[in-house]
């Protein structure tokens, strides 16, 4: 077994690292993508440099940037020893740009490319990443930050993206630690790891000023990490959900959960003195709180905060019509440790837990395990649907449709607010529901990647 790895015991050194560079993407100029091997110094500078997957030899990828409606036109360039795809998560695209490997594209080959070319109908926060063999090849790095811009953006001093991660490595080695596929993580909580950080440094560190007013764009990279943040030297609001504006600001009162490959657009104002350290602190394993992005503050931006922002632009097609007269659906989350499969249909037959976990498999979606030839619903194009999820597991799922954004349906019957992928609890039945407006074949799975690898696969489709 690998030897255990906190942050606490493994960040003895302390060493700034500079956030993500952002690189302008020009609309008519087609560029290259290049996934790759290379080396990144992860960890504290006293250990060896981690070998890793990268776009473009970084980690995480270059902030791409382009405004809303734009154009993104991108030629993946696979130096890999291994095929690949690219998902734009949360991003309301043509369905044979969703980078899908085995639904929507084939991966690409080692050696080969495949040009990526949508509109942006979105402002707000989202992300790119592989989608062949996630599991690992997220978790070995190939992750990177996409940024929507509104036409009317918010007044703030400085955009930030912050791009939450963490890594398993071997603490002898700092590399990481394999297998990826290994039965514990894929029956249990996922593939976890004992190192934590943002924008590719287990220290990351962001300089503030005195009442400085920041965009703070979170991101949860994590393969299966549910991160509770908290504001420390910071007042702020929440501004937007998975990149869908909030119809109001919402004061940050208490802790933020980000779950995997979930968003959170934050304006918040520095109100930690000069000389004193702002910064975002997050719920460790032993109920502390401990930093995790530093914000030493130095000079003053202005001589007071300034009054409450106002609300982010709408996007278009945000409203969800239509609830009483919609198709309901129902999928009941089953299996992994402590509760297991009786018996779920898999590759065509029906097997008994036992016989599925031996072909790898721990995980049910409404009795399927993994992929089909025929979708979990057919629907039609602009109804109204409410799906229910029923998580009869022990352990959370963060469930992502793609194509698509939805609303919580609350008890009382009102809606929450928008978006592509929602934390769903043991035992806590909740229900969403959408219009399905964006044609094609589309993933519905859990975002803790390795229960995604290990059966939490489904897809629907619009037509």
């Amino acid at each position: 077994m690998t030897p255990n790895l906190t942050r606490r015991g493994f960040c003895t050194a302390m060493a700034g690292a500079s956030a993500a560079l952002a690189l302008p993407v020009s609309a008519s100029s087609p560029m290259p993508l290049t996934a790759r091997t290379a080396k990144a110094q992860i960890a504290p500078p006293q250990y060896a440099m981690t070998d890793v997957w990268s776009y473009d030899g970084k980690i995480p990828g270059s902030i791409l940037r382009l405004p809303q409606g734009g154009r993104m036109t991108r030629r993946l360039v696979n130096e890999l020893p291994v095929p690949t795809s690219i998902h734009w998560h949360g991003i309301r695209i043509d369905n044979a740009m969703d980078g899908v490997a085995g639904l929507t594209q084939d991966a690409v080959p080692s050696g080969e490319i495949f040009d990526y070319d949508f509109t942006t109908p979105d402002a707000g926060t989202y992300w790119y990443h592989a989608h062949t063999n996630s599991m690992e090849q997220v978790a070995r790095g190939l992750a990177g930050p996409l940024i929507v811009e509104e036409q009317d953006p918010p007044d703030v001093d400085r955009d930030e993206v912050i791009l939450f991660d963490d890594w398993l490595l071997n603490p002898e080695t700092a590399q990481f630690a394999e297998p990826f596929n290994h039965p514990m993580m894929l029956s249990h909580a996922g593939h976890i790891g004992n190192l934590l950080g943002a924008n590719g440094t287990f220290d990351p560190v962001l300089p503030a000023r005195r009442h400085e007013r920041l965009r703070l764009r979170l991101i949860n990279a994590a393969n299966a990490r549910i991160f509770d943040l908290r504001l420390h030297g910071l007042s702020g609001w929440t501004v937007a959900l998975d990149g869908m504006p909030l119809e109001s600001p919402e004061p940050v009162d208490g802790a933020i959960t980000l779950a995997p490959a979930q968003r959170v657009d934050l304006i918040v104002d520095v109100i930690a003195d000069t000389g004193e350290e702002a910064g975002l602190l997050h719920l460790a394993n032993d109920d502390s709180w401990q930093v995790l992005v530093r914000m030493p503050v130095t000079g003053k931006a202005a001589a007071h905060t300034r009054a409450a922002p106002v609300a982010l632009p709408p996007n278009p097609r945000m409203e969800v019509p239509g609830l009483d007269a919609a198709q309901r659906l129902e999928m009941t989350m089953e299996g992994g440790a402590m509760r297991g499969i009786i018996s779920a249909s898999y590759q065509g037959r029906d097997m008994g837990g036992r016989e599925l976990m031996q072909n790898g498999q721990f995980w049910a979606l409404a009795g399927q395990v993994g992929m089909t030839e025929t979708p979990f619903a057919r629907l039609n194009m602009g109804e109204t649907v409410r799906l229910k999820l029923i998580n009869n597991t022990v352990f959370a799922h963060a469930m992502h449709l793609h194509g698509m954004h939805f609303r919580q349906v609350r008890a009382n019957g009102s809606l929450g607010p928008m978006r592509d992928t929602i934390l769903s609890l043991p035992n806590q039945p909740l229900e969403i529901a959408f219009v399905a407006d964006n044609p094609g074949k589309w993933l519905l799975h859990c975002h803790m990647l390795a229960h995604a690898a290990s059966g939490m696969n489904t897809w629907i489709e619009v037509a």
